[in-house]
């Protein structure tokens, strides 16, 4: 009988090409993206583990998330005001649950400027290079379009060249003032396709998540097993003697 883990991917995937159309519009996206990765969405329950990777960057890659060298107090004030109800938190996980890459998309919180959000990311330098930031970035527009956005802004100092390297490829207009740097995207409405989207990156992320926690919890209850094993082994050997 074929698994219903694998039948659940087979499916899912079946669907996966709806997350990267062939054509995108005015957004453009990152040619840099070789795959799909599962990019979940993160709430209250996860604020360890959004303190655990921020705090794991180093000295100057806080300088280039935050735009100042954010100390551990100042991290951990930052993720205790995460509004997950208001804004948007997603990233994605190694097989040890481990997360390696977060995203935070900021809603506007006043009626003036409702149609406006802010973009930021991190990537642990353990995962840079396979195009983790941009496929947040992509994952970030289509919330975006989904929640009404029209505009999408990017703050980052001018030396964080990769943050606005993904900005330039999507199509972001970006404006230079000393050593910080301002980029704006306009988004079209969204659409089915946007929803579609969303909703089937979710399923996907949820299935791959739930395999990995499935993985995990096997795979420490078998080391648990061999170690009762050889405990029982040792104690045969000893009373042998």
């Amino acid at each position: 009988m074929f698994p219903t883990k694998y039948w659940t991917r087979a499916r899912l995937g079946a669907h996966l090409k709806i997350l990267h159309p062939a054509a995108r519009g005015p957004h453009r996206g990152t040619a840099m993206h070789t795959g799909i990765v599962p990019i979940r969405s993160l709430g209250p329950q996860h604020r360890e583990r959004v303190a655990k990777h921020l705090l794991s960057l180093t000295e100057r890659d806080r300088y280039l998330r935050f735009g100042y060298t954010a100390s551990d107090e100042q991290v951990c004030r930052y993720v205790e005001m995460l509004d997950f109800e208001r804004d948007e938190v997603f990233g994605i996980f190694n097989r040890r649950l481990e997360l390696i890459a977060m995203a935070h998309v900021a809603f506007a919180p006043t009626e003036e400027t409702q149609s406006c959000a802010e973009f930021g990311v991190s990537v642990l330098a353990s995962a840079r290079g396979r195009g983790y930031g941009g496929q947040l970035f992509d994952r970030a527009v289509t919330l975006a379009r989904n929640r009404g956005v029209r505009m999408m802004f990017i703050h980052a100092l001018t030396e964080n060249t990769a943050m606005l390297k993904i900005a330039r490829h999507a199509g972001a207009t970006v404006k230079h003032e000393g050593s910080e740097s301002e980029a704006y995207l306009q988004l079209p409405p969204g659409g089915l396709d946007t929803r579609v989207s969303e909703l089937v990156g979710e399923q996907f992320a949820e299935v791959d998540y739930q395999l990995k926690k499935q993985a995990r919890q096997f795979w420490s209850l078998l080391a648990d097993v061999q170690e009762i094993r050889q405990g029982v082994r040792d104690g045969r050997h000893q009373a042998a003697e």
